[in-house]
């Protein structure tokens, strides 16, 4: 049996930057889960957010030159291209067609299977449950069901400056969690 190989974040970016073909493979195997997660709680549709999930690791394999790890881990780096091409799906008029001419059922989620991980299971939902409740529901609102500010500001009856503030305390704040 082959021992699976492992590597640090700047080892796969280096190799992911080079285009080696097995670095890609590992990041698909250890990442691809939590992406589709993440998707997931956007695009509720599971063969839409499986269409979905491939188009981010294309994006991240044409894309990785442009990541800086200075600005944030790889993992939060995809967390937002995963985030955002979900949004963009959904926002899309070809999905809002689709989804008038689907039939609505309470068991939608059923054919998503048990290899999928759970946002809960890669500590993400835990670290925001952390944060104060006004945070908390705007990251909630934001992050994990794809509003923008000005939908949040709408929903929540708060001037939209006071959404950024707060969602942009609460990143902050997230952060300092993170890293401790």
């Amino acid at each position: 049996m082959e021992a699976v190989k492992k590597y640090s974040e700047s080892e796969l970016v280096l190799l992911l930057k080079q285009r080696d073909q097995s670095a890609f493979s590992y990041l698909y195997d250890n990442y691809s889960g939590a992406l589709l997660s993440v998707i997931n709680n956007i695009v509720s549709e599971i063969e839409v957010a499986n269409d979905v999930l491939q188009e981010v690791f294309i994006k991240i394999w044409r894309q990785i030159e442009s990541y800086d790890d200075t600005k944030g881990r790889l993992f939060t780096w995809m967390l937002n291209i995963s985030r955002n091409a979900s949004i963009d799906t959904v926002r899309s008029k070809g999905f809002q067609n689709n989804r008038q001419n689907v039939e609505l059922s309470d068991n939608k989620h059923e054919a998503a299977g048990s290899t999928q991980i759970a946002v809960d299971q890669i500590g993400l939902r835990k670290v925001v449950h952390q944060l104060k409740d006004d945070y908390k529901r705007l990251i909630e609102l934001a992050y994990f069901q794809g509003y923008t500010q000005e939908e949040i500001a709408k929903i929540e009856g708060i001037p939209i400056g006071t959404v950024k503030t707060r969602i942009r305390n609460a990143l902050i704040q997230l952060r300092t969690v993170v890293k401790e």
